[in-house]
């Protein structure tokens, strides 16, 4: 923004009292309204990153100098010339402010209000509406996809710059055959712009002991559309572990016979030559 239009944007005019209409804090003999009269809220258009200019306007119809802090709408980016003003008993003072319609903003409405309070903590507000020009563009993709022991886990990203209401299909194929076929349902989420969102699909009743190959299928208004698939094999482990557990002691048993057959008995007594004496029958001299 120039300069001169900054220095513009930050002098305080101080005018006669008008009659522009204004909201009113009540019991505090001061208002506000958009400058140039006639207008009930603020409204602006453009595109995102635009910055838009306007001017507040304060009245102060009593007898007392006003002071007054200013402050701007929720969800929208707002610069005061100044963040406080002092208004003059019967005078009303204007303050140029500036709106920035965020960069990445999807095309729509967006709503909010500058907020002005006196020392005494009583406020006035006046809406502010912003509408955000662009192409409308629908578009989102499904991530992270995972099977797990009861359940599937995904990620649904909002790519475009529309508000998105995603639909869901879930199909599932096993090695016999189809095991999980879910005809495509509303899901109870909204996704805005840019938004992402872990979500989780149940999956009790899936097969004990099979190969699958999971598909997820993602659709919204505008023609946004998106697939994601994943495997996981089922085993049951307790099954696997009983039959590992007989296998085991089996082959146990096997080893301790092949080990008894080729020890040597330690406690059998051991075979002695029979040694045996030969008599002759002699004469006697």
């Amino acid at each position: 923004m120039p300069s001169a239009v900054l220095c513009l944007l930050s002098a305080v005019l101080s005018v006669a009292l008008g009659t522009a209409p204004r909201a009113a804090a009540a019991d505090t003999g001061w208002s506000v309204a958009p400058a140039g009269g006639g207008r009930p809220s603020f409204y602006a258009e453009g595109p995102p990153g635009t910055v838009l200019q306007d001017t507040l306007a304060v009245t102060n119809s009593g007898r007392a100098p006003l002071v007054v802090r200013l402050s701007g709408a929720t969800g929208l980016r707002t610069v005061f010339a100044a963040p406080s003003l002092r208004v003059p008993a019967r005078t009303r003072a204007e303050v140029p402010f500036t709106v920035t319609v965020p960069a990445g903003a999807a095309p729509g409405v967006r709503s909010g209000a500058v907020v002005v309070r006196d020392a005494k903590g009583r406020t006035a507000t006046v809406p502010v509406r912003v509408r955000v020009g662009g192409p409308a563009l629908a578009a989102l993709t499904v991530e992270h996809l995972a099977v797990h022991a009861d359940s599937i886990t995904y990620d649904l990203v909002n790519r475009g710059t529309t508000v998105l209401v995603p639909r869901l299909a879930v199909r599932a194929d096993g090695v016999l055959g189809r095991v999980l076929d879910r005809a495509p349902r509303t899901l109870p989420v909204q996704l805005r712009p840019g938004a992402r969102v872990r979500l989780t699909e149940p999956w009790r009743d899936r097969p004990a002991l099979d190969a699958v190959d999971v598909r997820l299928t993602v659709t919204a208004s505008g023609g946004a559309h998106d697939t994601a698939t994943a495997s996981a094999r089922f085993v049951p482990w307790v099954s696997v572990a009983e039959a590992g557990g007989a296998a085991l002691a089996a082959a146990g048993a096997v080893l301790a016979v092949r080990r008894r057959r080729g020890r040597t008995p330690v406690d059998a007594p051991a075979e002695l030559p029979c040694i045996g004496a030969e008599l002759t029958e002699g004469a006697v001299k």
